[in-house]
């Protein structure tokens, strides 16, 4: 299976002040999908609206974002990318927008819920 994440769409699952620190949060969520791959083997993709800056780098997942950052642009970004996909059935969208929801199931990926999301990658 492959993943393709809406980063901010996971880390705003929960309130926990995250929009003060941004790009902390960012980093956070990288740092918690590096441990999961790391014990499930999972090909993920997170992407963002706009490029973290500074950079945030990984050798174990990809971090990507929309080539033009505005609002809703990483959900764009995430159907372009199943668009392009040779096979979008291996692919899970994760994501709570119901609009990008439609779009990916409309592409022939499978969706899981943010907040279902979190908690998989919380537990290991």
């Amino acid at each position: 299976m492959r993943w393709l994440i809406d980063g901010m769409n996971v880390i705003g699952t929960r309130p926990d002040a995250w929009w003060k620190d941004r790009h902390g949060a960012m980093v956070r969520l990288v740092d918690q999908l590096e441990r999961w791959v790391a014990t499930s083997g999972e090909d993920v993709t997170v992407v963002f609206e706009r490029p973290p800056s500074p950079p945030i780098p990984s050798p174990v997942i990809e971090v990507a974002h929309a080539p033009r950052p505005r609002r809703d642009s990483a959900d764009d970004e995430i159907v372009r990318r199943l668009a392009d996909d040779p096979a979008p059935a291996e692919v899970r969208v994760v994501t709570s927008d119901r609009w990008l929801a439609d779009r990916v199931r409309a592409a022939g990926a499978t969706v899981e819920p943010a907040a279902a999301f979190r908690e998989r990658i919380e537990s290991g």
